[in-house]
């Protein structure tokens, strides 16, 4: 007599439909680890993209090469021309863009740095730690966003006045190494990516909160820091309602120095966009250096979350 004939009817069923689950759950589990290839139409579709996102930055190039009578005329250029680098010079040297770089670099970095420090700490304590009112004061951070910053120009700058900070750089930096959307970033990053359990288990093994901070919630929090840092160097570096309010044109940023372009009576195009474009060049070596770092710790962090 056989073992099936033993078994009874149901068992037999019941086993049957386990095997049957196993053995898709397996075949699931070997296609999931299969690589994707991508076909012919995904890289024609993504070198399009590509083309339509770099069109601006390549019209900049062109136009920064031409002449200023050459842009007037229709239709305009399409290739590079041959005043590229005079162009260029023109524009360092009117523009004084060496000592705007240098400002703005010192400013960007300034800022990115507190922003993503006081934005972390600021969203590891609303996202993990328990103390009065905590939601109330993340409801008045959030709120702060409503503000349209332009409300504030005037008693901002009559309270750096007041501080003896006129035309200089903490002028321009102090206002902004505390951003609300920072904290809320971080705040909604850390609730997820980061376990209660984690913070438990180093405050039992005697972890100091510097410890647990600089040990359990820098590392979680890296990607979301790398997010936060580009995006704040990116809108630092472009800022231009309060530099060019706060500071002047002995002492500017790179976008303050590019207003004083084209200000005679027929304004050099080509010069401006040249102009421009030396402002623009920053940016594009920080995320070519950075962007495959940020681009992997964001995979990096979507991986473990």
């Amino acid at each position: 007599m056989t073992t099936s004939e033993l078994t009874p009817p149901q068992v037999q069923e019941e086993t049957a439909g386990k095997a049957g689950r196993n053995g898709s759950g397996r075949r699931r589990m070997l296609g999931a680890g299969k690589q994707l290839h991508a076909g012919p139409l995904t890289y024609v579709v993504l070198a399009v993209f590509a083309l339509v996102s770099l069109a601006p930055l390549l019209w900049t190039v062109v136009a920064a090469s031409r002449t200023n009578a050459r842009l007037a005329q229709s239709p305009p250029p399409l290739w590079i021309g041959g005043n590229l680098f005079k162009n260029l010079e023109t524009a360092w040297e009117e523009a004084g863009l060496g000592t705007a770089m240098l400002n703005s670099t010192i400013v960007a970095g300034t800022i990115t740095v507190g922003t993503v420090l006081f934005s972390t700490l600021a969203g590891f304590a609303f996202a993990k730690l328990r103390f009065k009112f905590s939601n109330v004061l993340l409801l008045l951070t959030i709120g702060t966003m409503m503000i349209p910053p332009q409300l504030a120009v005037v008693p901002l700058y009559l309270w750096m006045s007041e501080l003896g900070w006129s035309n200089q750089l903490q002028t321009v930096i102090l206002p902004t190494l505390v951003s609300a959307f920072g904290t809320f970033f971080m705040r909604q990053y850390l609730v997820q990516a980061l376990p209660s359990e984690l913070i438990e288990a180093a405050r039992v093994d005697g972890a100091s909160s510097l410890r647990v901070v600089w040990h359990v919630v820098f590392p979680a929090a890296r990607p979301a820091m790398a997010v936060l840092g580009l995006l704040t160097f990116v809108m630092a570096w472009n800022d231009f309602l309060w530099p060019i309010i706060a500071l002047n044109q002995q002492n500017p940023t790179v976008q303050v120095a590019l207003n004083s372009l084209g200000t005679g009576y027929v304004p050099d195009q080509a010069v401006i966009i040249a102009g421009a474009l030396l402002g623009t060049l920053p940016l594009l070596i920080a995320f070519l250096l950075f962007g495959r770092q940020i681009v992997g710790g964001i995979m990096q962090g979507a991986i473990k979350g």
